[in-house]
């Protein structure tokens, strides 16, 4: 098994927010991350396929090809926007890391399936800050 990787960027606001508790439960719970005016990232985003080599390409997944399915249906639809307003993937849900590494995976794990007969999508990574990313296998 051999696993091919891509790292994409992209910058984002978001809130992390419940609406069913009081604005005092939802700062006790995510302090600044609470904030009305909201707060933003500069997030970095791994993808991770497996598979075995072509053995005509030597690829078991175009690096090109993934690089433009996530920029064409991630990258494009979060970069520079608000995730809680302006995604629509993300409308009615809590817009935390794990939340949205889910997401992510629903789009992308259908797409690469059916665009090879031999690779699979392995992990999505997630960066959020130096210190906080969060990683997600498709279980």
């Amino acid at each position: 098994m051999v696993h091919v990787i891509r790292k994409e960027h992209f910058n984002a606001a978001h809130r992390l927010f419940n609406p069913n508790w009081s604005e005092e439960k939802n700062d006790e719970v995510f302090g600044p991350c609470a904030n009305k005016n909201w707060h933003g990232h500069n997030f970095e985003l791994i993808v991770t396929v497996k598979g075995q080599p072509d053995p005509e390409t030597g690829f078991v997944y175009d690096l090109k090809e993934l690089g433009d399915l996530i920029k064409k249906e991630i990258i494009d639809k979060v970069d520079h926007k608000n995730l809680n307003v302006d995604v629509d993937f993300m409308f009615g849900k809590m817009c935390s890391c794990e939340i949205l590494v889910v997401e992510f995976w629903k789009i992308l794990a259908p797409k690469i399936a059916s665009s090879s007969s031999n690779a699979k999508l392995h992990k999505i990574h997630l960066i959020e800050t130096q210190k906080n990313s969060v990683e997600y296998f498709g279980e």
